[in-house]
């Protein structure tokens, strides 16, 4: 390669870099296009330093990074005080958010402590509260109330109960258990996706995803505090369309409405709006939020007990255990009924707990790891699965409180779960009174921030039509179909979208910055030139067999040339072109073979004499007065040399004594040898060279020589700069635009390609004799240089039509 010389205005004094000079520059190792070997990638995984194990060591218990760094004095009052607060937001939630999964009050509570203790070792964000959630509570909830459901028939039954009468404790034991297996499955899902490093997982669920299940999720918990919001029993199904059954289920149920409990809903939750309001005017002067749900627990536990609200039929609590459960293995049988919705709890619950601990971690300045972080909630929920706890993930709510209030590491995690612990052993028995209507009001008025994503619909429509219609397929999917089902069509709506959007790319035809080295799309910016002779063409997504054919659609409408078309044009002409030669060899064959005959038959009759012979008589004969003796008479036959010309009567003469001659030359009468046909009168040079046209003589056919198109292009330029993999339909697809725009004289070049790709293109056999790496250019620029340097001085001009003539003057 030469120096780069100016050309469009730019002057490069460096050297033209196309695929195979650079890698001569870089030396780089790809190893022809394969992975590193086998032996060598185990050698660097089995090879551990003293550095490397402590750093494995301490990626995998985080505590024993932190800890020994832990300051009492800078950290250690802070964590206290926002974990007593986040306590306090606790046992409100815990035993609010256990009713929505459809279990007694008491195992929210153990929800509360096991897993934050867990989390506190394995755990990288030092601001999330893990806990109950209200997504996961109904989601846990839908699991129990479809395999246990309320009245007999449970899925789950003892032999020795079989015919007795339904009992509420041991529906409730059941469901436990239901819950507890979930838990654990979910749990285990995701360690092994944190194991396996899947900690990515979770970015398939994107933000509108997101926001739009958790509205549609809100909707579900609201329909399934309606029971204790009124109290009435209706039918909890399950399964597609369970939100609307259930809805026109408690609307035929209004006329029996227990109005004491509609009053105690009522009061509460116009105190819990009125006192949430207050603290959110005032949370700029209030050193911590005041707990509210916790006031209005203790405020309806005194009330209900010195009224006896129980006598009046308002449904309580009732007997809240004290101490501790022991740890029991959760029945397996049960994972094959649940693994779906399993596998859907651990999916959501990971999705939130890292967008909330990256949000956080951007804020203060410290990294989360999203691996470890799959682990360490994965950790929370088996062991807890183990103590009879559902399914947990942090809270936006208990998460912003504990930051607030000071938090600074996970020990404000262990602070909180000292406040669960004591009321759970010493405090339990004080909550018995409390009305279920209280807790249901509780989560009502806590959905309100997910009420608040209804805007969304008005931000997206302003924003990205496409990322609100992933809204609302999501949003409507959950509702109508039951949660698991709304996620996996939600997902799957969402990927479908994504892949929409890289069939139907942006194709652009670039043009040159004057006095730069850069390459932008014509119909977007002005003042850029387009380079003569070239068409650069690029693609806003990577080429792959869903867009695959309309690259190359666009290729055709963005360079002018319907090339399918053209070569389809160009075969139909050649094929025309074979016919006429072979036409013309038969004719010439079928003309050989009259004039041989007629040669035979005229050499019997002595019609065939020599015209060297009579013009030698004739130049004697000059001046005599003698007449020539008649054609025919005393002439004998008799062998020539190779430039003797015969002369024979091609047909009888006429009346008029006019007759067609054939002038055959050669040795052999018998010869294939064509001749021309003139008439009397006519005259021919007998050293003229009358052998016909065959299809070795005749010019090969160009599609520009046709007339039917015209162009000024010698070079397409494609940019793959975009293009971050390419599998075999894209490596045949762009084999093929190479090949049929070589057809037409055009040379197809490539820039931009990243070295992965080269590798991948170099493994699926796109290099050849003739597409050699020396096509593949390190810029754009440089391939337009190479075009420049290269094909600048050949002039393409339009053709016109011509017309190819025989000897005789026939048109073929």
């Amino acid at each position: 390669m030469g120096m780069a010389k100016r050309n469009a205005g730019v002057t490069v004094q460096r050297e033209i870099m196309d695929e195979q000079s650079l890698e001569d520059l870089t030396q780089r190792l790809d190893y022809n296009g394969r992975h590193p070997p086998l032996a060598k990638c185990l050698k660097q995984r089995v090879r551990c330093s003293v550095v490397d194990l402590k750093r494995k060591v301490v990626g995998c218990l985080p505590i024993l990074y932190w800890l020994p760094r832990y300051s009492i004095w800078e950290y250690g009052i802070p964590d206290i005080v926002s974990g007593i607060s986040v306590g306090i937001m606790h046992l409100p939630q815990g035993m609010a958010y256990a009713l929505l999964a459809s279990l007694p009050p008491v195992y929210g509570l153990y929800t509360s402590l096991y897993p934050a203790l867990v989390y506190f070792f394995f755990g990288t964000s030092r601001h999330i509260s893990i806990g109950t959630l209200t997504v996961l509570s109904i989601m846990v909830g839908s699991v129990t109330e479809s395999l246990v459901p309320d009245g007999p028939g449970s899925f789950i039954s003892d032999s020795s109960n079989s015919t007795a009468e339904y009992d509420v404790t041991v529906r409730d034991l059941h469901r436990v258990q239901v819950a507890a297996a979930t838990t654990v499955l979910a749990g285990l899902i995701q360690v092994v996706l944190g194991l396996v490093q899947f900690g990515f997982v979770g970015t398939y669920l994107s933000e509108p995803v997101v926001r739009a299940y958790t509205t549609a999720a809100a909707a579900h918990a609201v329909v399934a505090q309606f029971k204790h919001l009124f109290g009435v029993s209706p039918t909890r199904l399950s399964g597609p369309l369970a939100l609307i059954y259930t809805l026109v289920d408690v609307c035929l149920l209004l006329p029996e409405t227990h109005l004491p409990t509609l009053a105690v809903s009522g009061v509460s939750m116009l105190a819990l709006i009125i006192a949430k309001e207050l603290n959110a005017a005032y949370r700029h002067k209030l050193p911590v939020p005041v707990p509210v749900e916790l006031l209005t627990i203790v405020a309806a536990t005194l009330i209900s007990s010195y009224a006896e609200l129980s006598t009046y039929k308002v449904p309580v609590i009732g007997e809240i255990p004290c101490g501790l459960s022991p740890p029991s293995v959760p029945d397996f049988n049960i994972f094959g009924e649940v693994i779906g919705d399993a596998f859907a709890i651990a999916i959501v619950g990971y999705a939130i707990s890292i967008s909330l601990g990256k949000t956080f971690a951007l804020k203060h300045g410290y990294k989360v790891d999203s691996n470890q972080e799959l682990v360490a909630l994965g950790l929370s929920n088996t062991v807890g699965g183990f103590f009879q706890c559902f399914a947990v993930c942090p809270s936006m709510s208990r998460s912003l409180v504990q930051e607030s209030a000071g938090g600074q590491t996970q020990m404000a995690g262990v602070s909180s779960a000292v406040i669960v612990l004591v009321t759970v052993l010493k405090l339990g028995p004080l909550f018995q009174e409390l009305p279920k209507a209280v807790l249901a009001a509780i989560v009502i008025v806590n959905l309100k921030g997910m009420f608040k994503q209804y805007y969304d619909v008005v931000t997206l429509w302003r924003s990205n039509k496409i990322d609100l219609l992933v809204w609302l397929v999501t949003w409507v999917s959950t509702l109508l179909l039951n949660l698991d089902m709304g996620l996996g069509a939600s997902v799957a709506f969402a990927l479908l979208t994504v892949i929409f959007r890289t069939q139907r790319p942006r194709y652009s035809v670039l043009g040159h910055v004057p006095g730069t080295e850069l390459y932008v799309d014509m119909e977007t910016h002005k003042g850029v030139r387009e380079v003569p002779g070239i068409t650069i063409f690029r693609s806003s997504a990577t080429v792959y067999f869903a867009n695959a054919e309309l690259y190359l659609e666009a290729l055709k409408e963005k360079s002018g040339l319907d090339i399918g078309k053209m070569i389809m044009y160009k075969r139909r002409q050649e094929a025309k072109q074979r016919r006429r030669e072979r036409r013309a060899r038969r004719r010439a064959r079928r003309q050989a073979k009259r004039r041989q005959q007629a040669f035979r038959a005229a050499s019997q009759r002595r019609e065939v004499f020599s015209v060297e012979e009579e013009a030698t008589h004739w130049q004697d004969g000059q001046g005599k007065t003698e007449t020539a003796p008649p054609l025919g008479e005393e002439q004998r036959w008799r062998p020539r040399e190779n430039s003797t010309v015969f002369v024979m009567p091609d047909s009888p003469g006429s009346a008029e004594g006019q007759c067609s001659w054939v002038y055959l030359k050669g040795l052999d009468p018998d010869s294939d040898t064509q001749g021309s046909t003139v008439e009397d009168g006519d005259t021919a040079t007998l050293d003229e060279d009358t052998t016909t046209l065959d299809s070795g003589s005749m010019e090969r056919m160009s599609l520009g020589s046709l007339g039917k198109w015209t162009w000024d292009i010698h070079s397409i330029i494609l940019d793959l700069s975009t293009v971050n993999f390419i599998d075999t339909v894209a490596i045949k697809l762009m084999k093929n635009i190479v090949h049929d725009f070589g057809e037409i004289d055009i040379d197809v070049y490539m820039a931009g390609c990243q070295a992965t790709v080269v590798d991948e293109m170099e493994c699926g056999g796109f290099f050849s004799d003739s597409m050699t790496k020396e096509r593949l250019f390190a810029t754009v620029h440089d391939a337009v240089l190479y075009c420049q340097n290269h094909k600048g001085h050949i002039s393409h001009t339009s053709y016109d039509y011509t017309l190819e003539l025989d000897i005789s003057g026939t048109r073929l």
